[in-house]
């Protein structure tokens, strides 16, 4: 039993080595490799080891050639290489129709490098066509930049066609690079050239600035004084007052005065009303302070007259156009109201203040001269009435005679002026009769000499009647 037993399993061994052999010797001719000699006096049992270890390892080197082989042909079908482990797992063709597995595999490892080196001729083209900003014109050039990577074919010829056009690419860029670098140099030099003036450049900007900023200024100062702005309300715009000129100095100010400019047309009317008023009201006070100048009724032409009428025009027109600029005209318009305008009560207020401290003034300045110098002769509030002319006879007078005052000294009247003596002749003290001829000489001497300063008295009352009529009418 035992020895049928090992003579059974002697011959399954030279079997399974004889099974091996063979697969070893088909697998040595598939990879066109040397047969496999085993080494000679090793047993049968160590033989057949031998033998299987070495079908593993040529098996594992066929599997990677089927790969390859499969890569190759995947990749020359134009598959995706997402579908690649797919195609390693397809049935494969016959194997008599694969090349040689060092000939396949130096084949695909030189398609690499071509590829590779494809790749970088590409990304360099790429380059030198942006900077040159060139735009592909020829089918080649289209080829290589828009067409896809997979479908350029890595042939020889077209590796070589790709490097000139790189060679190509990169000498036109070198002319534009030393073309560039001259231009530069120009540059430069112009820079150094207008740097050298760019301190003359500031300081004219700053000038013209600084006059621009001050029309700008005068501007917003002729609207702030047509819109009657007050002291507050010009310095809440703070940039006025500052000094240093910038350009965002001047366009705060230019965009205040546009401010200003659309806030006066806006209530144009009543800006040009109050305006009306101010300078009627100039002119009465101008009036006025004529109406007290003596010398005006010495002036020809009649321009008294025309300015009393001018007066009494204005005292009618006043008060009406007061009234509608201190209230009337700006109802419902309180919150565009500048707060510098108030009605013309108060001005007419100050304007009798003012006259009341004038004629004050007047009064204790007259008080003062009459104490120190003395009171001066004026005329007396009742004149005299003009009666007969002096009697030739004078009545005695019982006891002494009292001599004459000198024509020059004067008596106090009780009217408050001073009274003057006659010049007419007194009569002798003899009392005797006077010639007719020297009494009708004297009594008409002193006739003509009353009625010539009685023209001149009703003249001047004359006068100031009509200044008295013409200040009646005015009430403040």
């Amino acid at each position: 039993m035992m020895v049928a037993e090992e003579e059974s399993l002697k011959e399954r061994l030279l079997k399974s080595i004889a099974l091996c052999r063979k697969e070893l010797d088909t697998l040595c001719k598939e990879l066109q490799l040397d047969p496999f000699e085993r080494a000679g006096g090793s047993s049968a049992l160590a033989c057949h080891k031998s033998l299987m270890y070495q079908s593993t390892v040529y098996r594992r080197q066929m599997t990677s050639f089927e790969v390859y082989t499969s890569y190759l042909r995947y990749r020359q079908a134009g598959f995706s290489e997402d579908t690649f482990p797919i195609i390693c797992h397809m049935h494969l063709t016959s194997q008599s129709t694969w090349p040689p597995w060092p000939l396949a595999l130096r084949a695909f490892h030189l398609q690499g490098r071509r590829r590779e080196e494809f790749v970088s001729i590409k990304r360099q083209i790429i380059l030198c066509m942006e900077e040159l900003e060139h735009v592909p014109d020829t089918s080649f050039e289209r080829d290589v930049v828009c067409e896809d990577e997979d479908a350029f074919c890595l042939s020889l010829e077209n590796i070589a066609a790709l490097r000139a056009l790189l060679q190509q690419l990169e000498a036109r860029r070198a002319v534009n690079e030393a073309a560039c670098g001259g231009g530069r140099v120009r540059v430069v030099a112009l820079w150094g050239r207008l740097q050298a003036g760019v301190g003359g450049l500031e300081e004219l900007k700053l000038q013209n600035m600084k006059r621009v900023m001050a029309a700008i200024r005068a501007e917003l100062a002729a609207y702030w004084d047509m819109c009657f702005y007050g002291p507050e309300q010009r310095r809440a715009f703070a940039p006025y007052c500052e000094e240093d000129c910038t350009e965002a100095l001047l366009q705060l100010h230019e965009a205040e005065v546009g401010r200003v400019k659309r806030y006066y047309e806006m209530h144009k009317e009543l800006f040009e009303a109050v305006q009306k008023w101010e300078e009627n009201w100039r002119l009465f006070l101008e009036l006025e302070r004529k109406a007290t100048d003596p010398s005006r009724f010495a002036n020809r032409g009649g321009n008294l007259l025309r300015e009393e009428k001018q007066r009494a025009k204005l005292q009618k027109t006043l008060p009406k156009v007061g009234a509608g600029v201190g209230g009337g005209a700006w109802q419902g318009k309180q919150a565009a109201r500048p707060r510098g305008l108030s009605s013309s009560a108060p001005q007419r207020r100050l304007q009798r203040l003012e006259k009341e401290r004038e004629k004050q003034e007047r009064k204790s300045r007259q008080i003062e001269e009459e104490m120190l110098y003395g009171s001066a002769p004026r005329t007396p509030s009742k004149r005299r009435g003009l009666g007969a002319n002096t009697p030739g006879k004078v009545r005695k007078v019982n006891g002494p005679r009292c001599p004459a005052p000198p024509p020059s000294a004067g008596s106090r009247s009780p009217f408050g002026g001073a009274l003057f003596h006659s010049p007419v002749a007194r009569p002798p003290p003899s009392g005797g009769k006077v010639s007719p001829a020297s009494s009708a000489g004297g009594r008409g001497s002193a006739h003509t000499t009353h009625a010539e300063r009685n023209k001149e008295n009703v003249s001047q009352l004359n006068g100031t009647a009509l200044s008295a009529r013409a200040f009646k009418g005015f009430q403040i």
